[in-house]
């Protein structure tokens, strides 16, 4: 098969992982010696397809052959696909062609399991490897870890990736036990404690190597089963604390030709994974507890943010202050980012907070309006009742139904 076909193959085969943003990068610079590719703190360039998706990274399979027979994958061992398989050499010229062409500014790379984790594993390490030592490429690289391949093999990987995650694949393991049962929990989980650990040691001795210096990430399926966002937010708190992970990353369940009996025929709505990611920004950058953005079973609405939601659940909190409540409660304001939060408490030392400072902040007014006091205004819908007020602020949307 020629190069350019497998690269069709094994690129479409990629896409259903999302989890591959480099934000968070270290900085490896080649100014001043030499080296190919510089990536920094804040992410790396992006490049745009015929068809408008942003593209940043060559993001393939090494191959979409596969021992496992996950249900919910489109490379499941018994899926009826077009298959293919890059070499390492091939993988590597790719990455530098296509750097050197400015088209991407790193690789994410992951792959279908091929004789052994152990053997998938060493060929994917092999990869970062060669690019490092023998091309001294400082481009940023990701590598999808084999959870089942050794530990050895995973701490290699993390001196030559930039990050490494393990997909924890589905929300909890009832639903792995059905839908992959070829996979364990308790490996993915080993996986991922190998990372942390490896992690841990790179930060307590400063002259110990770099290990995947961007951390570690995962991603989750929503909607192959009928686990709620209530259980989702309370496990992924459980990985965020217990695995020192960046980022988890939600992909909606895509239906897939000749999909099993096993798995639903048709997807979840879109929003849902909008709204997961919004609960997992409050949790990680605010200082919301799952249990507060779902306080019982069920899924987060699908009407109004997360934020919002937590707002009018809690109205007692309400109106804020904003001339007197601490950064941590003015964050919690529907309509009011942290930054913002922060800009207030910083020009509250200078005089008194006016309305019309959080216009010139770029606050969302609408939203923030019943929610908070200040000098010059005091909110005219505060009495409202919980039902009247979210109409207010979130009417039903003028959209064609989500697919």
């Amino acid at each position: 098969m020629e190069l350019a076909d497998k690269l069709i193959i094994l690129a479409d085969a990629a896409k259903y992982d999302a989890s591959c943003a480099s934000s968070g990068a270290p900085r490896r610079s080649s100014k001043g010696r030499e080296g190919l590719g510089a990536t920094n703190g804040t992410g790396i360039c992006h490049s745009f397809t015929p068809d408008g998706r942003c593209v940043s990274l060559l993001k393939i399979l090494m191959t979409n052959f596969c021992l496992y027979d996950c249900q919910y994958c489109i490379n499941r061992r018994s899926s009826n696909v077009p298959r293919a398989r890059f070499s390492v050499d091939e993988i590597i010229r790719l990455t530098l062609d296509f750097y050197r062409r400015n088209t991407i500014s790193g690789l994410f790379l992951s792959s279908g399991i091929i004789r052994s984790s152990d053997y998938t594993m060493e060929a994917l390490v092999r990869v970062a490897k060669t690019l490092r030592l023998e091309h001294n490429f400082r481009g940023y690289i990701h590598l999808k870890t084999i959870a089942e391949a050794s530990p050895e093999l995973i701490r290699q990987a993390g001196l030559y990736a930039d990050r490494l995650s393990v997909n924890v694949e589905l929300p909890t393991v009832q639903s792995l036990e059905k839908l992959a049962p070829e996979k364990s929990e308790a490996r993915i989980h080993g996986a991922m404690g190998t990372i942390r650990d490896g992690l841990g040691e790179a930060d307590a001795e400063p002259r110990a190597p770099r290990f995947s210096p961007s951390g570690q990430s995962t991603q989750m399926i929503v909607g192959a089963d009928t686990v709620d966002d209530h259980t989702i937010l309370g496990n992924v708190q459980r990985l965020y604390r217990d695995y020192r992970l960046k980022r988890v990353y939600y992909s909606a369940f895509s239906p897939i030709p000749e999909s099993p009996g096993t798995v639903p025929h048709s997807a979840p709505p879109l929003l849902r994974e909008h709204r997961l990611y919004q609960a997992d920004f409050l949790m990680r950058s605010y200082g919301f507890r799952a249990d507060e953005l779902l306080d019982g079973p069920g899924n987060l609405s699908l009407e109004i943010d997360p934020k919002l939601g937590w707002a009018l659940r809690h109205r007692e909190h309400f109106p804020v202050d904003l001339d007197r409540a601490e950064t941590r409660m003015i964050a919690r304001v529907p309509g009011i980012g942290l930054r913002s939060a922060q800009r207030i408490v910083a020009l509250r030392r200078e005089r008194h907070i006016r309305y019309d400072d959080l216009v010139r902040l770029g606050c969302s007014m609408k939203k923030l309006a019943p929610f908070i006091t200040t000098g010059d205004y005091r909110p005219r819908d505060a009495g409202l009742d919980n039902h009247a007020l979210r109409a207010r602020l979130a009417p039903p949307p003028a959209q064609m139904p989500l697919l």
